[in-house]
Order: C-alpha cells, then structure tokens, then sequence
C-alpha cells in the first residue's frame, strides 16, 4: 500500500458525516462529540499510514473507530457491578444494595415533584426533616431523630452543636481512624472541640473519666470499634456506667455507634455488634449510626435520642450544610417501613445475604459448576464495610483454575456489567452469597466468554 496515495483518499469529515452511521451517532451522542471523534479517527489513521502500519481504511473502518471511541467517552464512570467477592458490605462497590422498595420510591420522588418541604395538611411549607423522624423514633425508641447525609457529619454537627470550645471526654482506645483517612482526633477539632483523650489504649476506668471531667467539660462520648476488634488485657467502661456517670455531673453521653445495628446479629451465627435500642436504653443521650452499613439503606448520617439536644442540632447553621437531600430521605423512609414492618431479613438484600444458609449456597455453587467447571470449595463471606470486624459467615464457593488468574480477573472487570472476584491460593474465587438472583445469568455469561479467551 502506497501511503501517500492512501492518505489522499482519506475522505473528509463533512463526507463522514453525511453517512447514515455518522448521523446516528449524532444522534445518539450529539453533534459536537461526533465530529470530535471522527476528526480524532481520522488523524489516528493518518498517524498509522505514515508510520506503514496496517490495511487502507474505509469510511466504515473509520466510523466505526470514532464509534468505540464514543462508546467508551460516554461509558459511566459510576455504573453496576457484580459483586461476587463475598463480601457483603463492601466499601468500595458502595456498601448495601438498596432494597426494590426504596428504589422504586427513589424513583418516584426523583422522576416528580414532591413534598419534601410542604404540607399537604396545611397548604404551606413544611420540614424535610420530619420525613424519617417518625419512623425512626417509633423503631427505635427516642424521642427526636435527625438524617444528615453520612455519619461523619452527624458526628461533625454533633460536637460543633454541643461542644464548640468545650472539652469532649473519649477513651485513648477508641480514638479510631475510618475510611479514607479520616480519624476521630480531627474530626473533633474540625468542629471545635477539645479532645480529652482518658485511659490507655487497651485499658480504661470509670475512674479515668472521672479525674477528666471538669469545669469546660461538654460530653463524654464513645466510639464504638465497628472496624477494628481489640482482644487480650482489655477493658472499656460500660455504657450504661458513662451514662450514669454522665447524669451525675450534669454532661451529655454521645454514643458514635457506627454500624447501625437494628437486630441481634448473634442469631445469624455473628458476634454480638450493639444495637441503637441498645445503646439508648443503656442512657446514651445522642446516638450517632450510618444508614448503608447494617441498617442496609442510602448513604446517610442518623442521630437519635433525646429531643432537647436534638433539637439544638436542628437549629445549628451546619444542619442545612450537612442536610440528606430528596433522594436520600426517600430511599431511607422506605428501607426504615420494612424494617418497621419486619421484613428486613426478606427485602432488605444485606441482610437476605446475611441470613441465606450455607447449604443453599452450595447448590448455587454447584449449578454454577455444571455449567463452567471448576471446583466447589467451603469458605467464608465477610460482613465487611465498618460492621462486625472480622465477622465471616460459612460459604460454598466456586474456584477456577486458570493459567492467569489477575487476567480473567481483569476480563471480568472489563465485562458488561463489570464482575468483582477474588484470587485466594492461585485461584479465582466465586462466592454466590454476594450475588443478586436476577444478576446469575449476567455472571456466568461474562465468565463463559471470559474463560473462552
């Protein structure tokens, strides 16, 4: 092929465009993106004719360049995936899968106008806050509740509210780091507070707070470990003696509880993780938990308790900052009713994982078998995301052999939709626990064609 003759022939973009693929690609991607990739086609293959590289185009060799390189700018960064790691909370795919009623609500306020601030009742404007406060209040037992949009920043309203240039009394062991970097100490004094650090890290007394309590002393407060454990020579002080404690000198107790238990989690075979009715029953004045961890709903910050500080937090200029927005009260409103009604363990899809029975897995796991091969192996699925640390739930998995296991991993990343797997000894590990029922028949497509290559 003689280069500059192939260069010669290179139609122009005006000719592209007039051609029936172009125009669909205008339509589906806009005029502006299309013309931007088929110039950028087009200059691709000069570059390769000049440097002797492959065959002559043709106008359709060159749409359908520009084609991909649509299909790839416009592809979603943020986009479903299968989650077939076994790990049920998992972080970085967005903790928990949210349940078909708090999606369909979600849509149905997203997709409308809404009473998010006006009632119907009164023909006037209203509060989004009361939209969960109810429930949360009937679920749980306290007087007043509050939905900010993560936990951090119910922490941060917190100590900005209550105790701004004060003292907040905490055990050296709970000064714990979460996601991202973020750790208590600086969370504290980003809204102000002056830490009071008690104890030591892997023993402390009532009597530690006592001596530390004083005059700008504003709150005591414990964080509970929802991502670490701390075994041996240890010891904390029991909530219920803090909140005591807290009463007698006139403090308030804030529980930073985490995870955001709403059940026993011992039924399911897991260690005891406290519960919010828990804590306010033990005297926590404020209790501080996530919404997408075990309460198995959108990302959102709880608090709940007492109704006279809650609602100096409500009062407080970084309320409105730090408020949940329409999205997030609709899908929490929802997932709160099932767990109000009790079908938490059957439409909540955390906690449908969690209670799921070893041996049903292994009959997935076996169907799965029988269709790809590969070895169905015992193993454990992790509660993961902040929750229950280190708890694992029995398994069955499937393990494929493969001669390259990070790339069939890569493969399976790169498939439509994505699927996350794990390699545990040379192997690539499916767990079913993790995988949704209507998401099946997606997994093992990927995996048929993935292995295929």
């Amino acid at each position: 092929m003689n280069g500059a003759d192939a260069l010669r022939r290179l139609p122009a973009v005006d000719a592209l465009l007039g051609e029936a693929q172009a125009r669909a690609l205008c339509a589906q991607y806009g005029r502006n993106a299309t013309l931007a990739a088929l110039r950028d086609s087009l200059q691709q293959t000069r570059n390769e004719l000049r440097a002797g590289d492959g065959p002559e185009p043709t106008r359709k060799s060159l749409l359908e360049r520009a084609a991909a390189q649509l299909a790839r700018r416009f592809l979603p960064g943020l986009r479903p995936v299968i989650n077939a790691s076994g790990v049920i909370l998992h972080t970085n795919l967005g903790r928990a899968p949210l349940a078909p009623a708090a999606i369909q609500t979600m849509a149905e306020v997203g997709g409308r106008y809404s009473t998010l601030e006006y009632d119907l009742e009164r023909g006037a404007r209203g509060s989004r806050l009361k939209h969960c406060e109810d429930v949360l209040c009937e679920l749980t037992g306290a007087e007043a509740a509050l939905v900010v949009n993560n936990n951090a920043a119910a922490l941060v309203l917190l100590l900005a509210t209550l105790a701004q240039g004060r003292e907040v009394i905490i055990s050296r062991g709970q000064l714990i780091e979460i996601g991202g970097g973020f750790r208590v100490p600086e969370v504290m004094a980003g809204a102000g507070a002056r830490l009071v650090e008690v104890g030591t890290t892997n023993r402390t007394r009532r009597s530690d707070y006592e001596r530390a309590i004083g005059p700008d002393t504003a709150l005591l407060m414990r964080a509970h470990a929802s991502n670490f454990r701390m075994s041996g020579f240890t010891a904390e002080v029991p909530l219920d003696e803090l909140a005591q404690l807290a009463r007698e000198r006139g403090l308030l107790l804030v529980d930073d509880l985490g995870s955001g238990a709403l059940l026993d989690t011992e039924a399911f075979g897991l260690l005891h993780e406290p519960t919010v009715m828990e804590s306010l029953a033990a005297g926590a004045d404020l209790v501080a938990f996530s919404g997408d961890k075990l309460a198995g709903g959108p990302q959102a910050g709880i608090i709940v308790g007492r109704a006279e500080p809650l609602a100096a937090l409500k009062r407080h200029p970084l309320a409105r900052a730090l408020r949940a927005d329409k999205l997030c009260l609709a899908g929490l409103s929802a997932t709160l009713d099932l767990w109000l009604r009790g079908q938490a363990l059957t439409q909540i899809p955390i906690w449908r994982m969690i209670a799921r029975e070893a041996q049903e897995l292994r009959g997935v796991a076996e169907a799965w078998s029988q269709r790809l091969g590969g070895e169905v192996l015992a193993g454990e699925s992790a509660v993961g995301g902040g929750s229950l640390p280190g708890a694992t739930l029995p398994t069955w998995t499937l393990a494929l052999d493969v001669a390259q296991p990070d790339a069939l991993l890569a493969q399976l990343r790169a498939a439509q939709p994505p699927v996350i797997a794990r390699i545990a000894g040379g192997r690539v590990l499916l767990d079913p626990r993790t995988v949704l029922p209507d998401e099946e028949e997606d997994l093992l497509a990927s995996l048929e064609k993935a292995l295929r290559s």
